[in-house]
């Protein structure tokens, strides 16, 4: 695929290949029976090897030790499978020269028992560092010896193991600018060029990625790494391809999600969806969760659309162990299994787009929600833009005052507004009534309106919510 390009020896086994190879070296590790779970008569991972395709999850080392349902479900449903935390830098290496492979070890085992293709995750990120590297204060040589030896020691241990490698991760700012981590405000943006040769030299056997969240659309975050890979690849530097987290809103999957897989794949990249999960204001409904269940859908389709893009990996397998209501307060509920390891409408998604039967998954558009809403760009220019918001109540009684709610997937920030009451914190934007529109008689509609700002990305909101309440979009 690579290789000519890369100048690296030919002699790589395709991942596939690479997962039944290490199946042997497995015999002493942990293995876990194939049982397929409740529920779901398929596995994914039967459906995605069908097709050649990967279908992988982010494993956490104490939940496959400790949750015997957890492994089972990991061993069981997927073909691939991602390090959560075992491989960061502050975990394997929290001493300069000092490293600790126990639960990296311990991932790689299971992965090779259970015949799955490993993603390497992560060699150099500004977060998850140990004070030493991050407050260490070295010069730019040693900081790059230090970046060098640590990558060495991480992808040298497990080379001819890992099939792909997020060499640098989340390297930018959503606006496009280079992030002000130690690396960068030491080495300069070389740093992913020196940090991905590094990465070859010490698996000359591994895809090489960069990875990020927020470049799923095309925006000024993703036209950032389109701009660097083609730099990139310009200077013989070593990239293999591009991640594309999707750590995702309920209801928000970019419409030009394939549009934008396809471009870098017209670079000659492969792409994958690396960390996908979708969150949803807690606590979710039917209508929620079969929501989520198209967004699943919906960016396992656009994947699947496109040659060069090799696989989908969950951020997760159970809800219970997600990190999203940690980050996100009042958010939740983002993967394909709930808290009692049954299958969601979204796990049914997954298997439907895989080729698979489905099951009482996503299903039809669910009935008209608590209002609808139709939601217009007015004008716009290079940093803000005017919109509209018309919402038609569809209840069956008179409201006596409402608040309408939404997120912003791309940054955007509300700078005035009228015919309402406006606040905004994160990306949730909340317009509620003034004192001569809060009585909307059952089929009555309001309008407001607003000024906002965006920075190169103004990607609309596509779930809305009237006194809590789901919306529909229009």
């Amino acid at each position: 695929m690579s290789e000519t390009r890369r100048g690296r020896r030919l002699s790589r086994l395709p991942a596939r290949a690479l997962r039944g190879a290490l199946a042997a070296v497995a015999a002493a590790a942990l293995a876990v029976p194939l049982a397929a779970p409740a529920q779901a008569d398929t596995p994914l991972r039967e459906l995605a090897d069908a097709r050649d395709f990967e279908i992988g999850a982010a494993l956490g080392a104490g939940y496959l030790s400790g949750d015997a349902r957890f492994a089972d479900l990991a061993a069981t449903q997927f073909n691939a499978a991602t390090a959560e935390n075992a491989m960061k830098w502050d975990t394997v290496q929290p001493s300069r020269g000092q490293f600790n492979w126990r639960d990296a070890d311990a991932f790689m085992d299971f992965a090779a028992a259970n015949d799955q293709t490993v993603r390497g995750h992560t060699l150099v990120w500004h977060s998850q560092l140990p004070s030493w590297v991050s407050n260490g204060g070295f010069g730019a040589a040693e900081l790059r010896g230090i970046m060098e030896s640590h990558i060495d020691a991480v992808a040298g241990r497990y080379a001819g193991r890992v099939a792909y490698w997020d060499v640098v991760n989340e390297p930018f700012n959503d606006d496009g600018s280079w992030r002000n981590s130690v690396f960068y405000n030491t080495l300069g943006e070389g740093f992913v060029a020196d940090a991905l040769r590094m990465a070859a030299e010490a698996d000359p056997n591994a895809e090489l990625y960069l990875n990020d969240y927020n470049i799923e659309g095309i925006n000024a975050k993703s036209n950032a790494y389109y701009e660097l890979a083609r730099d990139l690849l310009a200077q013989g530097v070593p990239l293999d391809g591009i991640g594309m987290q999707a750590h995702l809103i309920n209801g928000q999957v970019p419409a030009d999600l394939q549009r934008n897989i396809q471009r870098f794949a017209d670079l000659g990249l492969d792409v994958a969806i690396t960390e996908l999960d979708v969150r949803i204001p807690m606590p979710a409904d039917q209508n929620e969760l079969q929501q989520q269940a198209r967004d699943y859908r919906a960016v396992l389709d656009a994947c699947l659309a496109v040659d060069r893009c090799i696989g989908v990996t969950v951020w997760g397998i159970v809800d219970r162990y997600s990190w999203v209501p940690d980050v996100f307060p009042g958010q939740g509920a983002p993967l394909i299994y709930f808290d009692d390891y049954t299958p969601k409408p979204s796990y049914y998604a997954i298997q439907e787009a895989l080729g698979g039967p489905g099951g009482p998954g996503p299903g039809p558009d669910p009935e008209p929600g608590a209002c609808e809403v139709d939601y217009t760009v007015q004008n716009q220019w290079s940093t803000g833009f005017t919109g509209q918001v018309a919402f038609t109540h569809n209840g069956a009684s008179a409201l006596s005052g409402w608040e309408l709610s939404w997120s912003w997937p791309s940054g955007q920030r509300v700078s005035s507004g009228w015919s309402g009451t406006w606040a905004q914190s994160g990306s949730t934007v909340t317009v509620s009534n003034a004192a001569w529109n809060g009585a909307v008689p059952a089929g009555g509609t309001v309008t407001v309106g607003f000024n906002a700002t965006h920075s190169g990305g103004n990607t609309a909101p596509t779930a809305f919510t009237l006194n809590g309440q789901a919306c529909t979009a229009v």
